[in-house]
Parts: C-alpha cells; structure tokens; sequence
C-alpha cells in the first residue's frame, strides 16, 4: 500500500494511507494514543508475571516496541503479532520513533529486528522476551494457544468492517484465558454491542486525546 508520512500533534509520526483514507495511529499523538490506549490501559492491568500478548494489526511495530520497552516489569512475555500488509523496514525508520521514544542503541536494534526478522518463526528478541508475527488475516488465523492481553488494533470499523463483527470478538473471546483483557481504541456502540454478545464484560474508559472514549473488556469467570 502506497503512505505518506504525517506528523501527529504529540510530534511523534504516523502513515496515512491515502487508498484507505485511514492513519496508522491517532492524528492528535500516535506515540500517545499508544501508550494510553494499549499500555497503560492494557500491559500495565496485568497482574501475572508472564503474560502472552496477541496484537491484531502489527503495522509499525509502536504497540510492540512500547511493550518491550516495560517488559522489565515482567518475568517473561511472548508476544505474537498478526499484520496482513506488512510495512517495509524503510518505511518505519523514517517515523522518528527512535528519537521520540529516546531508544538506546540495544533498543534500536531490537526494534528494527521486530520488523525484519522472519514471518510465522518464533524469535528470541531478548531474555524473557518471545516474539513471532504472522502475515495473515484474523479471518483465517489459527489460534494454538490462549492470551492474557490482547491489543485490538485494525483499522477502524468502516475501513475493515469484517474485523469488527461478533464473530471475530467470539472468536478472541475463546482464545483468551479467563480475566483476559482485551483493549481497543474503538467504542462505537456497534462494536461495544458486538464484544458484549460475545461474553466480555465492557468497561468504557476515557479515550486518548481526541477520543471521547476507549474499551477495555475482560473475560469474566461464569
């Protein structure tokens, strides 16, 4: 897909890709959208020591790098991605996340390893950090095992509507372990309604600047 380089309101960068009219990330701060969104209402919930993180929609590779960078919290993690339309690695360096997120040169390296690294091939980035990322669409990805997090990341619902509907929020629902959360930028009421029917319990937050609102959901026992 073709992109144009943007720059946010945070001053970090995103991609507009202009076929789809969409972003990558929010333009009022993608750096920050992320960390709200995803880390802090997602990563930093957990309470066990060694989580398994799924991300639909690795595109280029923030919600991965945010999540090594506080990995140090954890034991260990296994992190898999899937991204049907992976990003050139020439296209990511130019996004300035490097410089924004003040990476060192070990983390450099590691991030640039996330996006060159081989597809569907599990890789050790770093002790206790298990990576693997598949090309491949959610509607045809086989799940072999459960997660405690779960970063719901596509574009949004009227740019990729059939990643949004009850079967793909009842197909998460059965891969992720009990008090599982999953959470999304995205709380149109269509899609609350939609994650609701497939068993979560739906907690409305307040969204990053420029969104009203963000979900967070769990899986309840019962």
């Amino acid at each position: 897909m073709k992109t144009y380089l943007v720059k946010t309101e945070d001053g970090s960068n995103t991609l507009l890709v202009p076929e789809l009219k969409e972003h990558y990330h929010s333009i009022h701060g993608a750096v920050q959208e992320s960390r709200h969104v995803f880390i802090k209402n997602g990563l930093l919930k957990l309470n066990i020591k060694n989580p398994r993180i799924f991300e639909m929609g690795f595109g280029t590779g923030l919600n991965t790098v945010l999540t090594y960078l506080e990995c140090s919290k954890f034991k260990s993690v296994v992190y898999h991605a899937l991204e049907l339309y992976p990003l050139e690695w020439g296209k990511v360096e130019v996004l300035n996340y490097e410089e924004f997120l003040k990476l060192n040169k070990v983390q450099k390296k590691i991030f640039k390893r996330f996006h060159t690294c081989p597809w569907n091939k599990l890789v050790n980035i770093s002790d206790g950090f298990s990576f693997i990322k598949y090309q491949n669409s959610l509607l045809y990805h086989v799940f072999e095992e459960k997660y405690n997090l779960v970063y719901f990341d596509a574009f949004a619902p009227n740019v990729q509507p059939e990643l949004w509907d009850d079967h793909i929020f009842e197909l998460i629902y059965k891969n992720i372990e009990i008090n599982g959360i999953m959470v999304t930028y995205c709380a149109k009421g269509e899609v609350r309604r939609c994650i609701e029917k497939a068993g979560f319990k739906v907690n409305r937050l307040p969204g990053p600047p420029g969104k009203r609102e963000m979900l967070q959901v769990v899986k309840i026992p019962g």
